[in-house]
């Protein structure tokens, strides 16, 4: 048993780590004002980020759900590791050395998930040297067939899985690692004369997390006698869970928080010839249905902009209807908008590219379609629209996906279209998605019939008047007022600060996030017009009163002071809420000479050094 990590170590590891880095490899962060970076929590799902990082601090804290900590925590709490594993795997990640104290042993409460990575790095290193050997001919000759060269193998780590029984159980043992620990991998499998490979002549893709640490494999077979399935995957373990990865998201996350666009793709060989033809936003679940982990991986690289892309490939066959229809489905769950992409000829995009070239294709995804139609087309596609029971079944199929259509302003041409599909009269159609509408507990009720059928109802107005009436929130109507009114006087660093702090008041939020996406429009002349068109049609009511309701300085020549002053004060508030979070598990640690307790410490010299910082700036 190994020994306790030297508390020295520790500290080196925690200086030597950048926390923004480090969390970028879940989360798309975004600059957030001087030593602030912000994004989508992933510990809860969230519209609105709330989840902040300070990289001078080496400190995260969500004001959604209340989670907060240094990179040592971070890693604990989003792969499930123990604090040693943490810092087992945060070490390797930045090459250093640990050290232990002799005389301690370390009480272990399930599997040392640190070793387990690392047998699964060890065993990609022996498939991809595999690759190159002899036996490997059929599996060399398969990837180039497919229009696969040597620098693709290397770029996506593609390895062969000899056929013997115990060529990787062999190797592993060798470096130290026991049957046991192989197991809970998934490397191997047991059987009545002890444990043996669980891939054997196979081509093997090693599936990683987000920060390129190898959780497992996914292994196609190659040759007639093989009973197995025709691909693989390794087993539920305590580090490889499949609805929690997404193939060739190591690889492509870059290209998609940058171009805002995710492409969905069915399998392995499909990630790898997208990316070789340019299209290097492309992922693919691991062995299962695209579901709503997924999606929650998924929004926190992405960012959760209503303008990124989501495209989903399928197959044009009944599988493929089906996986349509689930994925439009979860719909719902996305911010971005979601389309589908279906290559001629029934092509996946390997077969595409290595019939038709790379440019085809990109073209595929640049013809894309709503996954709504899609899932339309899909949905009526296998009904006999000749006859009277067919279009009835089709009607019964199709109207719920009408209903579910995110954007309400689509849904009365949608539901025109769906009458011509059918040909059936625009009445019954619509009386149909009405009555879906009201049976879903999440839509609003309809009026049974008239002229104004098509019509949304309105939506509640938002003013001054509906928000709660409570110290904070006036706190955050101020400052929010005082950004609207004085941006240019409270300035655009503080105004990048500001847009970050946490606002209680839900429609408050809303204006804040218009604030934000205006904000490049601050010294154009054209302020308060930036915030209306960022803000949403429901709240620009809300926007408009906020820019021409008094203020509480009523001196003009005081009111720039006061708008910065108040602005700070909003500021100020979260800093506050952080320092009594960082008092309360100070508290809960007891021991003030303790390392941990020192931790803490240095944080809340740091947190008032930035508190005097901001009155002083």
């Amino acid at each position: 048993m190994a020994g306790r990590i030297k508390a020295s170590d520790v500290e080196e590891v925690k200086r030597r780590t950048n926390i923004a880095d480090l969390v970028g490899d879940y989360v798309a962060l975004k600059n957030a004002g001087i030593d602030s970076m912000k994004g989508l929590c992933p510990f809860h799902d969230e519209r609105s980020p709330s989840f902040h990082v300070r990289p001078a601090l080496g400190y995260f804290h969500c004001f959604g759900c209340g989670e907060s900590g240094d990179s040592i925590s971070f890693v604990q709490k989003m792969d499930h590791l123990s604090f040693a594993e943490a810092v087992e795997r945060l070490a390797a990640r930045t090459n250093y050395v640990l050290t232990y104290e002799e005389g301690y042993e370390r009480r272990e409460d399930g599997p040392n998930k640190a070793r387990l990575l690392a047998a699964n790095q060890a065993a990609s290193e022996f498939y991809r040297a595999q690759l190159m050997g002899e036996e490997a001919q059929t599996a060399r000759a398969f990837l180039e067939q497919r229009g696969f060269a040597q620098a693709s193998w290397d770029q996506f780590g593609v390895g062969y899985a000899p056929r013997g029984w115990d060529g990787l159980t062999g190797h592993l043992k060798k470096l130290g690692y026991t049957p046991q620990e192989l197991v809970q991998a998934g490397l191997v499998s047991e059987g009545q004369r002890g444990v043996y490979d669980r891939f054997r002549g196979r081509v093997v893709w090693p599936i990683r997390d987000t920060s390129g640490q190898t959780l497992g494999f996914g292994a196609r077979k190659l040759y007639e006698d093989d009973n197995g399935p025709k691909y693989l995957n390794t087993p539920e373990t305590p580090v490889y869970h499949k609805s929690r990865v997404l193939y060739g998201l190591d690889l492509a996350k870059k290209a998609i928080s940058r171009g805002g666009r995710a492409i969905i793709v069915e399998g392995y060989t499909d990630v790898m010839a997208c990316h070789l033809a340019g299209v290097e936003d492309a992922i693919a679940t691991c062995g299962t249905a695209f579901g709503k982990e997924h999606i929650s991986m998924l929004r926190r690289v992405m960012g959760d902009d209503s303008a990124a892309e989501v495209i989903f490939t399928f197959d044009p066959d009944e599988a493929g209807q089906k996986a349509a229809l689930r994925a439009f489905g979860e719909e719902q769950r996305f911010t971005a908008q979601t389309y589908a992409a279906v290559a001629p000829d029934g092509y996946d995009p390997a077969d595409l590219r290595l019939h038709r070239g790379d440019d085809a294709v990109r073209e595929l995804f640049d013809k894309k379609i709503p996954l709504f139609e899609f899932a339309l087309k899909q949905a009526i596609g296998r009904f006999d629209l000749n006859s009277v029971e067919g279009r009835v079944s089709a009607l019964r199929q199709a109207a719920p996906i009408v209903a579910g259509i995110k954007d309400p302003g689509m849904r009365p041409g949608y539901t025109r279209e769906l009458a011509r599909m059918l040909g059936m009269d625009l009445s019954e159609v619509q009386y149909a998605v009405r009555n879906t509408q009201r049976q879903a507990p999440t839509e609003p009720d309809y009026p049974a019939q008239g002229p104004d059928f098509d019509r949304e109802p309105a939506a509640p107005k938002v003013s001054l008047a509906t928000l709660r009436s409570d110290p904070s929130v006036w706190l955050e109507r101020d400052a929010i007022m005082a950004m609207i009114q004085q941006g240019p006087a409270v300035g655009a660093e503080l105004l990048s600060q500001a847009v970050t702090a946490q606002v209680t008041e839900p429609h408050l939020r809303v204006v804040r996030d218009a604030l934000s996406t205006a904000l490049p429009s601050l010294a154009g002349g054209s302020w308060v017009e930036a915030i209306l068109e960022a803000t949403p049609p429901s709240h620009q009511g809300l926007v408009r009163e906020l820019a021409i309701a008094s203020m509480p300085q009523r001196d003009p020549a005081l009111l720039p002071e006061y708008s910065r002053e108040v602005v700070i004060s909003l500021l100020d508030r979260d800093l506050v809420s952080l320092k009594q979070e960082l008092l309360a598990r100070m508290q809960r640690i007891g021991d003030s000479t303790s390392e941990a307790s020192r931790r803490v410490q240095q944080q809340l010299a740091a947190l008032e050094n930035a508190r005097r910082g901001l009155r002083h700036d």
